[in-house]
């Protein structure tokens, strides 16, 4: 057995005691413990995975990755790979109770539209006969619905989701409709592909919560995350990959509005600034004029030397005051040129 140290147990001891972690949580809690940053030192991470999923292996766990399709999160989480009747006796729920949670997952995973969604009403409404049957020895080996799910009433599936949500298997959202929970992308992997849900063209994960090609003889569906990947790239056809159907996708407006900035040339843009800010400046010397005006007219009574010295003094500000709006508009046209080139290329790596 692989032998593992005290930092390999930490990890896995947080993922059992809390349940799933962000990745940004879990790179933070590895960042703690080795001192390596995950983000820059993947071959680091990726060794401590395997060290501890070779151990895993041994009592039939798994540490995995995840995403989550509704909100593009990643999250990493400690599975069970067995599903076996032993493995099953090993939870909570009881058998209505995980009869009722597959009716969701099976009604979620076979909606048409790849909303990954069902109501919350439709839900408490399931009914499980379909779910656990039994042979009855009486009546010829014809199948019967156990009385437990039978008379499962609605109260006793309302708190058995609330049980769900609160464990991450599903999730309630606050239009009132069932989602999948982080538990269930992390430990349905298996089951996804075994009852043949569509996967998503681009990363071949299941595609429960997908877009669908508008071409109604396609069977294409891409995840809304895979589509950003796959259509923010400069030039790209918004076209299906599969049929060559025109895609109707709509870039998020932040990153339509960065695509749109690459274009434009780093020399014009700075120059606008430049020019705002002399205007700024130019309006701010008017009022002081205006200001000194007023002033000039209520000290007349001094005499016309102290008036003539003050008149002088400010003459000598104004142009000093001209000199610096110039020599600020240069070297802010300078440093607007160099950080507009530095987002745009920092853009450019990004897509």
């Amino acid at each position: 057995m692989t032998e593992l140290s005290w930092k390999h147990h930490a990890i896995i001891q947080a993922l059992l005691s809390r349940g799933p972690l962000k990745e940004k949580d879990f790179y933070s809690m590895f960042n703690g413990l080795t001192g390596k940053n995950p983000g820059t030192d993947q071959h680091k991470l990726q060794e401590y995975l395997l060290k501890i999923n070779k151990a895993l292996s041994f009592v039939h766990l798994e540490l995995r990755r995840c995403m989550n399709q509704y909100d593009a999160q990643v999250y990493y989480g400690v599975v069970n790979t067995v599903s076996d009747e032993q493995s099953k006796l090993g939870t909570k729920y009881t058998v209505p109770q995980i009869a009722f949670y597959k009716a969701i997952i099976e009604a979620i995973v076979q909606d048409g539209t790849a909303q990954g969604v069902v109501s919350n009403i439709d839900a408490l409404n399931f009914k499980l006969d379909n779910q656990v049957t039994v042979a009855s020895q009486s009546q010829g080996g014809q199948h019967e619905v156990p009385p437990a799910l039978k008379y499962f009433s609605i109260s006793q599936k309302a708190k058995t989701l609330d049980e769900l949500v609160q464990d991450q298997w599903l999730n309630l959202t606050a239009d009132g409709n069932i989602t999948l929970g982080v538990k269930s992308f992390l430990d349905l992997r298996s089951w996804f592909r075994n009852n043949d849900v569509p996967s998503c063209h681009v990363c071949n994960e299941a595609g429960v919560k997908a877009e669908l090609c508008q071409n109604d003889a396609c069977t294409v569906r891409i995840h809304h995350y895979c589509l950003k990947q796959l259509f923010n790239r400069r030039q790209a056809k918004k076209v299906c990959p599969s049929c060559g159907n025109n895609w109707q996708y709509t870039l998020p407006k932040e990153e339509a509005i960065q695509i749109e900035d690459d274009t434009v040339p780093g020399a014009s843009q700075p120059s606008t600034r430049s020019r705002g800010k002399k205007r700024g400046n130019d309006r701010t010397l008017e009022e002081d004029a205006v200001g000194c005006s007023n002033r000039d007219e209520q000290n007349e009574g001094t005499g016309s030397q102290h008036g003539a010295g003050v008149a002088q003094k400010r003459r000598k500000t104004a142009r000093t005051n001209d000199a610096d709006v110039n020599g600020s508009g240069v070297s802010q046209s300078s440093s607007s040129t160099s950080d507009f080139r530095r987002v745009t290329r920092r853009s450019a790596r990004l897509m």
